[in-house]
């Protein structure tokens, strides 16, 4: 089973920055995509960037631009950089990975997550 721990979330005014990592555990990171998520008080968890195993990336229209996946694999972690931060950025940040890429969007797809990490975009 694998494991995800995010961390690097916090507090930051709108246009800021923030960079978020998360380790994964379990499975060969090398050759594992990956994924972050987030989910807003009263909404749905939704897909934020995805990665493939050789670097290829894929974001949703909301980040793109803004948003900056990339990936580790000496160290099993995969990073999100987020710019300009908006208020709508606002969430528990979470990542998941999949054997098949572009990684699910859907979260259901998805068996076990991490505790998440929070943002905090203050307007």
């Amino acid at each position: 089973q694998v494991q995800l721990v995010e961390s690097g979330g916090g507090l930051v005014q709108a246009g800021g920055s923030l960079r978020l990592s998360c380790v994964v555990s379990g499975r060969t990171f090398s050759r594992y995509n990956m994924g972050w998520f987030r989910q807003a008080p009263g909404k749905e968890r939704e897909f934020v960037a995805g990665i493939g195993w050789s670097g290829t990336t894929n974001y949703a229209d909301s980040v793109k631009g803004r948003f900056t996946i990339s990936r580790d694999n000496a160290k099993n972690t995969v990073y999100l950089q987020m710019n300009n931060l908006k208020y709508e950025d606002t969430a528990v940040y979470y990542c998941n990975g999949a054997f098949r890429y572009p990684v699910p969007r859907d979260f259901h797809e998805y068996a076990n997550w991490g505790q998440g990490t929070q943002v905090t975009v203050s307007s």
